[in-house]
Formats: C-alpha cells, sequence, structure tokens
C-alpha cells in the first residue's frame, strides 16, 4: 500500500495568520492554483482511493488532485484538524495579532506547556485518532494493494507523519515544522509496517510559505 498524505491549499484564513481549526474555511483562489500544480505532478499516479477530511478545504484539495480518476473519496473525521476551541479564529502573528495569541503561540513554540481552553482538543487525542487512522491502513487487508490520497490539514499531517517516525513527543510535536499547503508526503505500508518513502514533496513553482509565530 501507498499513502500519498497532503495537507490541504491556502485558504484566506491562512493567508491571515488566523487560526482554523474546525473552521470550515473554503481554499482561495491561491490555494485552488496549488491543489492544481499538485494535481499536474502527481497526474502520473495511479490512485484508487482517496479519504479525506469533511472540511471544505481538505474534501475540494483531494477533489482537484484525484480529478477525472474513478476513485471514491471518503469522508474520515479521525483526519479533521485539531480543535482549539475559542481560539478559532484568532490571529495570532504578524501586525494584526489579537490579544491571547501569546498563549495560543505556545502551541507552535513551546507545545509541551500549551494548555488548549475547555472547549477544544488536546495534542494527545490528536495523536489518539489519527493513529487509529493510521492503524486501520495498515491491517485492512482489501486495501493493501491500493495508492491512497489522505488530504488533511497541518496539526493533522504532523500527528500521523510523527506516529510513523515513532516519534509520539508532544513537546516534539513540531520538531519538522509545519507541512507547507499541498505538500505531499509518500508512506509505504508492508507486513502492517508504515514507513516514509518521501517526505514535503512540493509539486508547484512558488516559494513555500512557512508559518512563522510572531
Amino acid at each position: 500500500m501507498r499513502l500519498y498524505i497532503v495537507r490541504h491549499g491556502e485558504t484566506d484564513w491562512n493567508r491571515a495568520r488566523r487560526v482554523q481549526g474546525r473552521m470550515d474555511i473554503p481554499l482561495n483562489d491561491y490555494g485552488r492554483h496549488l491543489a492544481e500544480e499538485t494535481a499536474e505532478g502527481m497526474k502520473g499516479l495511479c490512485i484508487d482511493i482517496g479519504y479525506t477530511s469533511p472540511l471544505l478545504r481538505a474534501r475540494e484539495t483531494a477533489q482537484i488532485i484525484l480529478g477525472d480518476r474513478k476513485a471514491p473519496l471518503y469522508d474520515d473525521e479521525r483526519i479533521i484538524e485539531l480543535c482549539f476551541g475559542s481560539y478559532e479564529g484568532l490571529c495570532c502573528s504578524g501586525e494584526e495579532r489579537e490579544p491571547g495569541s501569546e498563549e495560543f503561540n505556545r502551541f507552535f513554540t513551546d507545545t509541551e506547556h500549551y494548555i488548549p481552553p475547555a472547549d477544544a482538543e488536546t495534542i494527545r487525542q490528536l495523536y489518539d485518532r489519527t493513529g487509529d487512522f493510521l492503524k486501520e491502513m495498515c491491517v485492512r487487508e482489501e486495501l493493501q494493494d491500493k495508492n491512497i490520497l489522505v488530504s488533511t490539514h497541518g496539526a493533522a499531517m504532523a500527528a500521523l507523519l510523527n506516529r510513523v517516525k515513532g516519534n509520539l513527543s508532544v513537546a516534539d510535536f513540531w520538531r519538522d515544522e509545519v507541512p507547507p499547503n499541498c505538500a505531499v508526503t509518500e508512506v509505504e505500508i508492508q507486513d502492517k509496517k508504515p514507513e516514509i518513502i518521501r517526505e514535503g514533496i512540493i509539486y508547484y513553482k512558488e516559494k513555500v510559505r512557512k508559518w512563522k509565530a510572531v
């Protein structure tokens, strides 16, 4: 089995450095462009099945990449983005940063001491549900000869890849930084064991925009 795990394209909230989480923000035109460039780069790949977060930005990214393929696309709540609760909508970097953003930015700069709001999800909970998804991929016999697209989000993708690498530390959650929009990582599963083959593949020509919590 080969998984092609991709983070969704850009949204207006990505551009404005607003915390999205479970907010259902669609791709902007630039985000669709990134997804189209990624689709062009992946056009020669056989993809049998797609799994996507139910949020619009991930689903539309998956649909653009799949294109005319007849592959079915399934929603899966386990790969939805981390819920940030009352932090969602917060502008948390740049000149427009809002009160409360320092507390939120620990999620990127000091993850071990990040304290989610009472109405939010913990990083450990994120590890558990994304881990359940990955485990299912590893053990489902009918999927073992398939190539599968997985369209998800920055934190959810980081959790999936950390697990493949054997890193379930909260303190080291961002050891490999935030995956860029439309970055693709290939994971091969053999004998129920996942292994990263290629990580952080970028198919578009534009300069990669990295998150900066300042």
